[in-house]
């Protein structure tokens, strides 16, 4: 059978596109949504937003049913909110279940409705999955940390479905940036550090 220029041609190029097809969505980023709360938002941007892997961090409010919260109406309560993290991560640089586990070292999960000096349900831990996947790493990760923790009480932290995401007003983002002495004075006040320490030793904050 006689092939002509213009079909072989044609085969060469539909070679010449598989092979290079790999290559290039190899170079693609791929992106998915983690929400953790953990208090005051300030405190939980700054332990995921150097992490390799992590694109962004945004505090925010989430958990609640209010439409586009204030953060004046989230820190009154009532809102059913609480101050909250949403990261954005490459999952091919950075797992969901290293996420966990920095998010259970920057949080006393022994407590209900208040972290550190923070008290009230606009405070409460909570995990905010995004789909089956995360829920099960989540349930999993709470397992591990009950069998292996080194501290003594329950862990009361919650697990739950994502609700809409309302980002912080512009003031509160990266604001251990910002305000870095501020941001220092209110983690020494609040007890949030040494708290940790108690709870982690040397894994405390990371």
């Amino acid at each position: 059978m006689k092939i002509n220029r213009l079909h072989l041609g044609a085969i060469l190029w539909f070679f010449v596109i598989i092979c290079i097809l790999p290559t290039a969505s190899s170079g693609v980023e791929t992106r998915e949504k983690a929400t953790f709360a953990g208090g005051c938002f300030w405190c939980m941007e700054q332990p995921f937003d150097s992490l390799p892997g992590v694109l962004s961090v945004m505090p925010g409010y989430s958990g609640g049913t209010k439409k586009k919260p204030t953060y004046q109406e989230v820190s009154a309560g009532g809102t059913g909110h609480t101050e909250a993290v949403e990261i954005i991560y490459d999952p091919s640089k950075i797992s969901y279940e290293k996420l966990l586990l920095v998010f259970w070292h920057n949080i006393d999960p022994t407590v209900k409705d208040r972290q550190f000096c923070d008290v009230g349900n606009q405070y409460r831990a909570a995990i905010f999955f995004h789909n089956e996947n995360q829920r099960q790493l989540a349930l999993r990760s709470k397992e591990l940390i009950e069998r292996d923790r080194p501290f003594k009480g329950p862990i009361v932290t919650e697990i739950s479905p994502a609700s809409t995401f309302y980002p912080a007003e512009e003031y509160h983002q990266h604001y251990y940036k910002k305000n870095p002495l501020r941001y220092r004075y209110y983690r020494y006040s609040c007890g949030r550090d040494n708290r940790l320490k108690e709870l982690w030793g040397s894994a405390a904050g990371h």
